[in-house]
């Protein structure tokens, strides 16, 4: 039996009807969740995905006190066990489908790897859950049009997982460059300067952990043999599940240049040129890449440097935005600088914010438009 593909996944998600919801394409996933959260109410939160950045996820639901960690969702069982300890009364679930059964859960917090983000985010969409998605909110451009319109259709807070846009340094940053703070922007340039070693070479097929059950683990995927030694984070580099860093921690530098901008929309022309140098491995994804995304009169010029390399202007990971009276450097989540041409400081900005709280808040006032990251910023 041929693995359907990407595409086949997301348009089943997306149109069948809660009518199909017995189908064996997609079953239990279009059930409608129970209840309506109101402001007085704890938000019932499933995490999928807690090896790495999953925990974080668990922590911070479980530290606020308008939620509650009842579910966690892995396809490799042995990696949920800190999880578990943060929350232990939390049920646990291999299949997204089966958590999405469950009546009681009124959230779903997707850590997954990059493959599983849209096909997640609209399954948890059709079963009347609220979705909070890392990023990059999808795997590829088709993908994410979909969330849009899952998003659209059903009503549900969504947020997307870039943080800076709950930080006040950055928002008030932006804020007062759109307001002339440095006359006309006509450049943002992101830089994602981020040392990452070889994944290593292996000289054939590789047996997949023993308590993962790989081929859910692959899901929308192609299923295909595991070609690199670890199966867990190095998935980045290898595009059937990855997107290499420009679509792993330069997703943030790349939000903050287009909002920056004020640019709502897709760039009109992009060029990227760009490789894997500097060691032979298993990856497939760059990781050095100079991409122009063309804006008519405004430019995104973005940069992946995986090999060591120094800061430019004050910044490693970050985004330099070039206007008529200066420029200003946004490198780190709580501290944005502006300076003029000579380098003199104009301004700082400084403050964090909490973003799984505004996600919260927009579930508990029934206000999907009040997210600080939706679906369409994460598709752009």
């Amino acid at each position: 039996m041929s693995q359907p593909t990407r595409r086949t996944f997301l348009e089943q998600a997306l149109l069948a009807s809660a009518a199909a919801a017995a189908t064996s394409s997609l079953p239990g996933v279009l059930r409608a969740a129970t209840r309506r959260p109101g402001a007085n109410d704890i938000i019932r939160v499933g995490v999928m995905g807690v090896r790495g950045r999953g925990r974080g996820h668990v922590g911070n639901f479980k530290d606020s006190p308008d939620a509650e960690v009842i579910a966690i969702c892995d396809a490799d069982e042995g990696v949920i066990a800190p999880a578990m300890k943060a929350v232990p009364s939390a049920k646990y679930y291999r299949d997204i489908r089966k958590m999405l059964d469950n009546p009681d859960i009124d959230a779903i917090s997707i850590a997954a790897p990059n493959h599983w983000h849209s096909l997640a985010t609209i399954w948890a969409l059709q079963a009347g859950k609220h979705v909070y998605v890392e990023k990059p909110i999808s795997h590829d451009i088709y993908e994410g049009r979909q969330v849009v319109r899952a998003a659209k259709k059903y009503g549900k807070v969504v947020q997307h997982g870039t943080q800076s846009r709950s930080s006040k340094a950055t928002r008030d940053a932006i804020a007062w460059m759109h307001e002339g703070g440095l006359g006309k922007v006509s450049l943002a340039h992101g830089l994602c300067f981020k040392r990452r070693e070889s994944i290593g070479k292996v000289a054939g097929p590789q047996q997949p952990p023993s308590t993962l059950d790989y081929e859910l683990w692959t899901g929308p995927a192609r299923l295909e043999p595991l070609q690199r030694q670890n199966l867990h984070y190095d998935w980045h580099w290898v595009f059937n599940t990855g997107n290499g860093d420009l679509g792993n921690q330069g997703v943030h530098q790349m939000d903050i240049a287009r909002w920056g901008l004020g640019r709502n929309h897709h760039p009109r022309s992009v060029v990227s040129v760009g490789g894997r140098v500097g060691y032979d491995d298993d990856g497939n994804t760059p990781n050095s890449m100079l991409s122009l995304y063309d804006y008519g009169d405004q430019q995104i010029l973005f940069e992946v440097r995986g090999l060591q390399t120094g800061k430019h202007m004050g910044a490693d990971i970050g985004v330099i935005f070039h206007g008529e009276q200066g420029y200003l450097v946004s490198a780190s989540y709580d501290k944005v600088q502006a300076f003029d041409h000579d380098g003199a400081l104009l301004r700082t900005f400084q403050g964090g914010g909490n973003h799984f709280q505004v996600f919260l808040d927009a579930i508990k006032n029934d206000a999907p438009e009040a997210v600080h990251a939706s679906a369409l910023d994460g598709h752009l």
